[in-house]
């Protein structure tokens, strides 16, 4: 029988193959190809949640929740009266209005497979259309997850209400692992299904609730960078708006190279598997007659 390789070993060979499928491919240009498709996504999408959510249960349980998560916006840099301004589109969308909506929420699958065509080119036809149709079973999934993220908002708002540094891990702690949960289970699905290659379920699972870690803990880091007492217009003569936008793109884009990655590592842990299934000796038919007697 073969001796399976040691996990580092394992681990080092699977960073080797990340390095090859990004080497010499700009991840830093795709990244920002897929920073200017979230831009025409993301909105849309956190809409959508909002609104489906309260279709689920009720506008005023959905608005309670999200008045309790208001306490986790720092309001240093002016972001709670963006995150007001969101939540009363979200909730007031309607039906027509979340319709509409569903079109630029779309761009998001188109962008993402694109961007993985870039870093592992294969053929591939009608690639926009058939990333865009791929994601749309997610506009049912995303409002039952946001619907679980917002269901903590009072223990969250109790935890900052206390204070604290215990209070302040615990939330911390808490609103990692409730975004963890979201985050995984969609990008299951988007490196599962929207994503070209798809991997099989094993590598899927491993590589988006891993992605997934990493991106919340990424988000955690966004709210301490708002708590942070920074005039963001300064650089731009003193206009705070545009220094909030492009504030905002360069998280994104940090996101979308962290995203990128980790998709990259997905396909490489998947040939990976798929080559050790290929690899191993089938079992001998003696042997299984053997076995079969001895029982």
């Amino acid at each position: 029988m073969p001796r399976r390789p040691a996990p580092i070993a394992t681990s080092m060979a699977l960073v080797r193959d990340v390095g090859t499928t990004l080497r010499g491919r700009d991840l830093a240009a795709v990244a920002a190809g897929l920073t200017y498709f979230a831009a025409l996504g993301v909105v849309p999408w956190l809409l959508l949640a909002v609104w489906g959510a309260a279709l689920l249960t009720s506008p005023e349980t959905v608005g309670a929740y999200l008045a309790d998560l208001r306490l986790l916006v720092p309001p240093e840099m002016g972001a709670r009266p963006v995150y007001d301004a969101l939540v009363r589109a979200g909730l007031d969308l309607g039906a027509w209005g979340a319709l509409v909506t569903v079109l630029p929420a779309t761009f998001y699958g188109e962008g993402l497979r694109r961007a993985c065509l870039r870093l592992s080119p294969r053929r591939d036809r009608f690639t926009g259309w058939r990333a865009r149709l791929s994601l749309l079973p997610l506009v049912l999934v995303v409002p039952v997850l946001a619907l679980g993220v917002f269901a903590g908002a009072p223990l969250l708002a109790d935890l900052a209400r206390t204070g604290g540094f215990l209070a302040t891990a615990g939330w911390v702690v808490v609103a990692f692992h409730l975004s963890f949960v979201a985050l995984g289970v969609v990008l299951a699905w988007g490196f599962r299904v929207v994503a070209p290659g798809g991997p099989g379920w094993r590598a899927t699972l491993l590589g988006a609730f891993g992605t997934g870690a990493v991106l919340a803990g990424f988000l955690q880091g966004f709210l301490l960078f708002l708590a942070l007492p920074i005039d963001l217009g300064i650089p731009f003569g003193g206009l705070d708006v545009v220094g909030a936008a492009v504030a905002i793109a360069l998280w994104m884009f940090v996101l979308h190279v962290l995203l990128l990655t980790g998709w990259a590592a997905t396909d490489a842990l998947d040939r990976r598997l798929r080559s050790v299934r290929v690899a191993e000796p089938p079992v001998p038919e003696t042997a299984a007659v053997a076995v079969g007697a001895g029982r």
